[in-house]
Order: structure tokens, then C-alpha cells, then sequence
């Protein structure tokens, strides 16, 4: 599970300048007067843009001393929530990471979004948020044609459901062009969104700063399962900074270069991933938008009990669905109204290349549904990953309940000596190769 904490603080901002009492809902957003706010924050030093006295850096931010207390208090807020709560382990690791590390996880080879560039000027857009936009002005506008009006809204659906090729046809279908200019843009191409570093005076060790708080929480598995006294299940979190190169980071605290993550890693055993603590969500109601339902087209959640939708299988397991009830008892606990908040699952096309199931929690701000929370079924992909890449044993021991099992295989033994005189002085690299 993991909070983004700047999208929570967010809405608290935004709703407590004074929308909350006249937002009419248009399009998925409220309208409030966004700019009055943004110049609010500023003037009493919430936050502010980072570096402004030398002209500022896109995607970056100040907190002041209110800023300062209010992400405080949500902070401890959240500790109390889950880490006091569930007596998790917490951690502190380093923001600085290792190339190889993120090798591992896979976030060297597809950490990326797709940009497009505005073909005269080269300014950058990120091409999915393009298409959103443009898509939402076009339902917007009282000239669209009624009859064309559902197969925009089906386009915008999937517009997070689209791959490369697919954002190329539909930006050109569409006729998208940048928006400040107007003029063409160019097709979509991938962007990795990891800061690059090297590691020591040498450059030799090239790094990243991390992206996300969960590695250094798989990376240190062995220490905490001993740490829990080589039991299973237990979680693990962690509160700590991470670093995206965002493509074109234009809309405030939303969408930042550098921001506070709350992560936290449930380990449980994968024939039985329950939680002792079900029963006590299990009647809370909330907003749903599973993914079957999205792909045909329905953008709307509709309200459901998490242990209904758990024993249904919606939810694909009930440690998956313990985590959303708690976290949304922690967002109704920061104040967000219920019909301003859904859990959206990711379609099967979406979904990231380590999860079985992922459902986001979703906050209803001016700017429409933002991600607040993700929850992931991450399978043993990390901890296989980094057990094959580190040559460290990251596997846990249970002993059967019942006693021990006998079970028969059928194990291949290479002949060693016939090897040997039909490869001779290349007999080494196929020992090598049958042992690994």
C-alpha cells in the first residue's frame, strides 16, 4: 500500500478554500476558483515554488511553516493509522540507490511514461494527460455532437489502458495539437522518469535517486523476517521522499518532482493471504469502479460492502481488501466526504508488470480523479527478483501443520564423466550452465 501524501494534502487545500460549499460537479471535477487558492497558499506561505528567486524549477516546492504542520500532522496521522495500529515494523532507507538494484525490480527497463513534443517549439507534454484533457474539453463543448459523445466518453476510459501505438492513433484520430500554441505534435515516445546519479568520487557506481520507498523495504526481508522472529505475516513501512523526472509537471502539488511517500509491505504467506483483522472492515461500504466494468465503458463507482466484494472475488484477496478499508477509514479521518472518494481498479492492461490486482484510491479534487493511495497485489515478484539478482536467499521456511510431506520428483543427474570427454575444455560451461 502506498499514500502519496502531497495528493491528500491536496484536497484538504483545496476544498478548505471555500469550494466545498459551491462546487458543482462537472466532467468528474468540481469548479472552484483555483487560482485564488494557489495565490492564498502562497501568500501565507503553505507552500511556494522552490528556488522562485532565482525564477524557480517546474515540479518543485516549498512547504512554510503552516504547509510544514499541516503535512506534519497528516504524517503522524498516518502512523498512528496503520503503523501503531497493526504494529508494523517501520524502516528509514536510503533515497540514494544502486543501479542494479533497480535492475532487479525492473525499474530501469520500465520506469517510463510516453511524452510527445510540441513540433515547432519542442516544449514537452506528457501524451496521456494531452489526451485526457483534450478528450474532456471535447465533452465539455456544447458544439459536440450528441451522437459522437459515447465514443468519446469510451476513449477517455481507456485512455490509461492505451500502449504506445495506441496513444499514437488516438492523439491522431482526435487531432490533438498542443495547447498553448496550436501547432502539431509529435508522436509518442518513451520516457524514463528516474533521476541518474553516480555513486562516489570514481563515477564508476551509477545510481538513481529512488522512485519509490518499496525496494529498500524488499532488499532488507531477511533482517525484518528475523526481525519478527522468522514469522509470517507481518508489514513493514516506511515514510520517505522519492524522485520523479515528471514530463511536464503544470498543475501545482499534483503532479512534483520530488515528494513524500508513505509505503508500507504486508508479507503474508501466498496460499493464505488473509488478515486477522477482516472482520472489523468487512461491513464497510465504498465507492467501486472494478476493472470488467470499465472496459465497458462505465466511469462511474457504484457503492459496495469490502467483504462482499471480497468473497465475490472483485477484491481479489481479503488481505488486498483489508488494507482499502483501513485506508479508507484513514481519508474519512482526514475529512474527505464519501462521494469524493472511489477505489478504481486497474484494467488488465494497465496493470503494473509485478501485480496480480491493484485498486487505487481515488480523491475527487478541481482537477477530477487523482490517485491518493495505490494497493497492489505484488505477488513474490520483487522478493524473486531480487533473490535471483543478489544470489541472496529470500525464501521463508514454514513447517507443514500436519506434519512432514513426502513428495517424489524426478531429478535429472548430468553424467559428468561422458560430458567431459565429449566437451573436453568446454565441459566447465555446461557444468556451469545445468547448475544454475
Amino acid at each position: 500500500m502506498r499514500c502519496i501524501f502531497e495528493n491528500c494534502l491536496l484536497f484538504i487545500l483545496d476544498m478548505s478554500a471555500g469550494a466545498r460549499s459551491r462546487a458543482a460537479v462537472v466532467g468528474g471535477r468540481y469548479d472552484m476558483d483555483r487560482a485564488g487558492m494557489e495565490d492564498l497558499l502562497k501568500r501565507r506561505f503553505f507552500t511556494a515554488p522552490a528556488f522562485s528567486a532565482y525564477g524557480g524549477v517546474a515540479g518543485l516546492y516549498d512547504f512554510g511553516p503552516p504547509g510544514c504542520a499541516v503535512k506534519a500532522n497528516i504524517i503522524q496521522a498516518w502512523k498512528n493509522h496503520f503503523v501503531i495500529h497493526d504494529s508494523m515494523s517501520e524502516v528509514d532507507c536510503s533515497v540514494l540507490t544502486p543501479k542494479p538494484v533497480l535492475d532487479a525490480s525492473g525499474h530501469t527497463a520500465k520506469f517510463s511514461d510516453y511524452m510527445v513534443r510540441d513540433a515547432k517549439n519542442n516544449t514537452c507534454y506528457r501524451a496521456d494527460h494531452l489526451l485526457k484533457q483534450h478528450l474532456e474539453k471535447l465533452l465539455e463543448a456544447k458544439e459536440t455532437p450528441e451522437a459522437d459523445r459515447p465514443a468519446i466518453s469510451l476513449d477517455l476510459a481507456r485512455v490509461d489502458d492505451l500502449d504506445q501505438q495506441g496513444l499514437a492513433d488516438t492523439l491522431r484520430k482526435y487531432a490533438v495539437k498542443a495547447p498553448v500554441t496550436g501547432n502539431d505534435i509529435t508522436d509518442p515516445q518513451p520516457f524514463n522518469l528516474m533521476f541518474q546519479t553516480c555513486i562516489g568520487p570514481a563515477g564508476d557506481m551509477p545510481g538513481f535517486l529512488r522512485p519509490e520507498t518499496a525496494q529498500g523495504i524488499f532488499v532488507n526481508f531477511k533482517r525484518l523476517l528475523e526481525f519478527n522472529a522468522g514469522k509470517l505475516p507481518f508489514a513493514a513501512a516506511q515514510v520517505g521522499s522519492a524522485f520523479r523526472n515528471e514530463i511536464a509537471p503544470r498543475a501545482g502539488l499534483l503532479r512534483v518532482r520530488e515528494f513524500p511517500l508513505a509505503e508500507i509491505e504486508y508479507f503474508v504467506n501466498p496460499r493464505h493471504k488473509t488478515h486477522q483483522g477482516f472482520p472489523t472492515v468487512r461491513d464497510i461500504v465504498v465507492n467501486l469502479l472494478p476493472a470488467d466494468e470499465q472496459e465497458k465503458g462505465a466511469s462511474e463507482a457504484t457503492p459496495a460492502k469490502i467483504g462482499e466484494a471480497s468473497d465475490k472475488g472483485i477484491i481479489r484477496n481479503q488481505a488486498l481488501a483489508y488494507f482499502m478499508g483501513r485506508t479508507f477509514l484513514f481519508l474519512r479521518k482526514l475529512g474527505i466526504p464519501e462521494e469524493h472518494l472511489r477505489f478504481r481498479q486497474h484494467m488488465h492492461s494497465e496493470m503494473a508488470h509485478y501485480a496480480a490486482d491493484c485498486w487505487d484510491a481515488e480523491i475527487r479534487t478541481s482537477y477530477g480523479w487523482i490517485e491518493c493511495v495505490g494497493h497492489a497485489d505484488r505477488t513474490c515478484y520483487d522478493l524473486t527478483q531480487h533473490s535471483k539478482c543478489s544470489a541472496q536467499n529470500m525464501a521463508v521456511h514454514e513447517p507443514f501443520e500436519d506434519g512432514p510431506h513426502m513428495v517424489k520428483k524426478l531429478v535429472a543427474t548430468l553424467q559428468k564423466g561422458i560430458v567431459g570427454k565429449a566437451f573436453r575444455k568446454d565441459a566447465q560451461h555446461v557444468f556451469k550452465y545445468f547448475d544454475a
